[in-house]
């Protein structure tokens, strides 16, 4: 069985930008007495305290746990403490680019948004992300709005074009990542295999956007086994299904 089990955050472990429910929490803790975990997330570091360490047990075994915050670009390790082992941030002059060619291909895309709740571009240091509805929109509009990703591949089609040489991934309910080239879930797969000294063959990656384009993809270029999931309560099952077959 896997020595390293590889989470996305937002449609696998939680709804997006919501908090583990009970029943998440309890098999998250329970899986890390069976297993090195690790999650990778195109969310900022705030939103994995908010999201999932602010709701674990208070005996979880951190230690045990690797956080890769904005889709690998960034890594945190327990230390005594939260600490940073790296960031692969934007220069101020990559910084001005990315926002302006975002700008741009969202206003030629034409999307079809009636109402934003928030900013819709968030500079995450390392990251920049375009949320459709704005950072704070409510669950059930964003779930409503692109669905099957058809209005953000639209967006997509023109950056790959004018920012091509940066990453670009979709990802949560409405967003899409920008990141440095080659600095994506793969580079975070190969740092926790360079940190933890785990083998690609024993670690497996759970995540809902898996499919080309989506912000999980790049997992899959590692050679790493993925399993793809509907939502949170698959994923459930998914993590009751390894704890029985580690515990045997």
């Amino acid at each position: 069985m896997k020595k390293l089990i590889i989470f996305d955050l937002d449609g696998t472990l939680a709804e997006s930008k919501s908090a583990i429910d009970q029943e998440m929490g309890d098999l998250f803790s329970r899986l890390l007495e069976v297993a090195q975990v690790a999650i990778i997330s195109g969310g900022a570091w705030p939103q994995f305290e908010k999201q999932v360490l602010d709701h674990l047990p208070a005996n979880y075994l951190t230690k045990k746990l690797s956080i890769l915050p904005t889709c690998g670009t960034k890594y945190y390790q327990y230390q005594n403490g939260w600490k940073q082992l790296y960031a692969e941030n934007f220069t101020e002059t990559e910084r001005k680019k990315i926002i302006a060619n975002l700008k741009e291909a969202v206003e030629k895309s034409g999307l079809d948004i009636k109402k934003t709740w928030g900013e819709q571009i968030e500079d995450r240091g390392s990251q920049i992300t375009f949320s459709a509805l704005g950072q704070q929109a409510p669950l059930k509009e964003k779930k409503d709005w692109d669905n099957d990703f058809a209005k953000r591949k639209k967006v997509k089609v023109l950056l790959d074009k004018s920012l091509k040489d940066f990453s670009i991934t979709m990802g949560g309910a409405t967003s899409i990542d920008i990141t440095k080239p080659g600095i994506d879930k793969a580079y975070g797969i190969h740092k926790l295999q360079e940190v933890l000294g785990i083998k690609i063959d024993d670690m497996l990656f759970i995540g809902d956007a898996l499919f080309e384009g989506g912000n999980d993809h790049p997992a899959r270029k590692t050679g790493v086994t993925c399993i793809q999931v509907r939502d949170p309560e698959e994923t459930k099952r998914v993590i009751e299904t390894i704890i029985a077959c580690l515990n045997k």
